[in-house]
């Protein structure tokens, strides 16, 4: 019998492989923006976006670079999304040419918020579950629905229990 909790199921990147798998995002999305092959500008989701935002836009030089905050976590308790920040609307127009980037699409609901910015943005995130996955246009790697994700900015070192248990 498994008497763990679902975020117990854990998958935990460092910051090496986020760096890795952004870098492969990045090689993903060159030259297929619309201009040529070229993309205008990178919009990161605060805050999990941000890292792997930095990473593309440098792997791709691209020089303007925004946030567009949506509160959808309490904790671990997913809430309805809310756009708290928007990017320059004069910048970004529709999105026609902007890589909209996060760390990690769940349910899909703060891509929605999102699109709803920027209908016309390239949706990029490193990974995807189930879920959220048809929400976005491209990402790394896809995990299980009822695995939690921890990022290296929400991690410490210290020992945990084996998966098992003990014996």
């Amino acid at each position: 019998m498994n008497d763990r909790l679902p975020h117990e199921k854990g998958f935990h990147v460092s910051w090496d492989q986020l760096h890795r798998d952004a870098r492969a995002l990045a090689w993903r999305l060159d030259g297929h923006g619309p201009d040529d092959g070229a993309w205008r500008a990178v919009v990161a989701i605060t805050r999990g976006g941000m890292a792997p935002a930095m990473i593309v836009a440098r792997e791709l030089d691209i020089r303007m670079v925004d946030t567009i905050s949506v509160k959808s976590y309490n904790h671990q308790e997913q809430t309805e999304p809310k756009v708290i920040k928007s990017p320059d609307m004069d910048v970004v127009g529709d999105g026609t040419g902007v890589l909209v980037i996060d760390d990690l699409v769940d349910t899909g609901k703060t891509i929605e918020a999102v699109r709803t910015h920027m209908p016309n943005a390239h949706i990029a995130t490193v990974y995807a579950k189930p879920m959220g996955r048809p929400q976005v246009n491209s990402f790394i790697t896809e995990v299980s629905q009822d695995t939690w994700i921890f990022f290296p900015w929400d991690m410490a070192l210290q020992y945990v229990e084996p998966y098992r248990g003990k014996d």
